[in-house]
Parts: structure tokens; sequence; C-alpha cells
């Protein structure tokens, strides 16, 4: 299996997908098949909403189980004591200026299975994301995004 493969997750985020799973596995499918046996029981199959929604409700539940397993088989926690404190990495709080409106920054970078925006998670394969690892504290990047090139200054990195 080649690096590329490896989903890098934080020890609690791995534990948060393995409880995912299981409650999906050991509640969730049983509350969706007692929901198709209730439709079902609702009579004529063909003409039954509630039973198609049951049913759609019940694929889109199994590929999240699927696509968890997925992640999950190939998951590699991070040790971040392995990379060098100065430099920026996967899990690092960076604080950025943008030098084209001034305006401060600081992000998280994660594996794109972690990335929340709102949260200030951005993934290592976003173009800031990318764009900012292996620069350290005062290094400027810029960066190709969708919006343009962004100038960025690196504050620090935590």
């Amino acid at each position: 299996m080649s690096d590329a493969n490896f989903v890098y997750l934080t020890k609690e985020r791995l534990v948060e997908l393995e409880k995912e799973l299981q409650d999906m596995k050991n509640g969730g499918r049983k509350s969706i098949a007692a929901k198709i046996a209730e439709a079902r029981a609702h009579g004529d199959l063909s003409e039954n909403a509630e039973y198609d929604a049951a049913k759609e409700e019940q694929g889109l539940f199994e590929l999240r189980i699927s696509k968890l397993e997925s992640v999950l088989s190939r998951a590699r926690v991070i040790d971040v004591s392995q990379f060098a404190a100065d430099e920026v990495h996967i899990l690092s709080v960076v604080t950025v200026k943008n030098l084209t409106n001034q305006k401060t920054f600081e992000y998280m970078l994660v594996s794109p299975e972690e990335a929340d925006f709102q949260a200030g998670k951005i993934s290592i394969t976003s173009p800031v994301g990318h764009g900012l690892l292996g620069k350290k504290s005062g290094d400027k990047a810029k960066i190709k995004a969708p919006a343009g090139i962004l100038d960025f200054e690196i504050l620090s990195i935590k």
C-alpha cells in the first residue's frame, strides 16, 4: 500500500470514527430495518413513498458505514513528536497574515477527513494547506488558490 492511500488522523478523531461506526452497526441498522418494516406494513409498495424514503435512507446509511470502514482500514495515527517544531506540518496550528488585506488568520492543518473550515481546520491537500507545509515562522508564501494568488506571512507555528 502506498503512503498516498493512508488516512492520517489524530488519536481523538480515530476514536470518534470508531465509535460512530459501532453505533451505526449496533443500533442504527435496527432502527432503519424497523422503519422499512413499518412502511412495508402500509400496503402496496409500488405507491408507498414512505417505503421508498426508508429504502433510500438505508442505502445512504450503508454507504456511510462503508466509507467509515474504508477510512478506518487505512487510518494511521499521527505522532506530532516526529515532526520539527519550527516547521509547518500536519496538526500544526499556524497563524498567518494575509499581506494583501493585512488580516490575520489561525489555521490547524489536518487530513482531508478532519477538515472543517468553520472550526479553523484546513486540509493539507487544500491550496492554502499545501502551500503552508514545510514553511517556517517568518517565511512568506505565495499560494495559488481558486480566488487568485494569496500572499501570506507565517507569524507563528504551534
